[in-house]
């Protein structure tokens, strides 16, 4: 379990890393009136649930894509974190702008994601395993309560994460930020 957990951090960190690096092409193209729109933004539930819940649902695929969906989750929602982190070091107050409007809610999303990439990259590695004659067998029923473990743990923690952005963010975002 080691591995799959150290890959899915790798990954993400190179992500994250890279969003953060591009922001200065970001910053170009900035406008602070894009983040007054953003912060304007009416939060849905059921949207960020479903979104988030895909995210979750693609992390977890890679048990099936052989890892695939869920390298290409990782980076991608790695960059996009990056991005969103860097643009507020483009404004006067950055870590009240991360306070308020990254951590209430980041702090159960951001595990949630990584949770379920680590169990998509768990059956592959089994797998791989296997392969390799490190096990007798390809999955075991260990391997299958292992994922499903995990793969609750992260629902879980999406669901709780949605209902923080959309009821509890914006009361400290409006808190902080007036």
């Amino acid at each position: 379990m080691k591995l799959p957990s150290i890959l899915t951090i790798l990954i993400f960190s190179i992500g994250f890393i890279s969003g953060i690096t591009s922001i200065n092409d970001f910053s170009k193209n900035y406008n602070g009136e894009e983040l007054n729109q953003k912060l304007n933004i009416k939060f849905n539930f059921l949207t960020i649930l479903l979104t988030n819940l895909k995210v979750i649902l693609l992390m977890l695929a890679g048990a099936i894509t052989f890892g695939l969906s869920t390298f290409i989750n990782l980076i991608f929602n790695g960059f996009n974190v990056g991005i969103l982190v860097g643009s507020t070091f483009l404004t006067d107050e950055p870590l009240k702008l991360i306070t308020a409007l990254i951590l209430p809610h980041g702090i159960f999303e951001i595990p949630a994601m990584l949770i379920s990439a680590t169990a998509g990259f768990k059956i592959p590695y089994e797998v791989i395993l296997y392969l390799l004659d490190k096990k007798e067998k390809p999955i075991t029923e260990e391997d299958i309560k292992e994922f499903l473990k995990l793969a609750g743990i992260s629902i879980i923690l999406i669901i709780i994460a949605a209902f923080v952005e959309v009821y509890i963010t914006p009361k400290i975002a409006n808190y902080l930020l007036s």
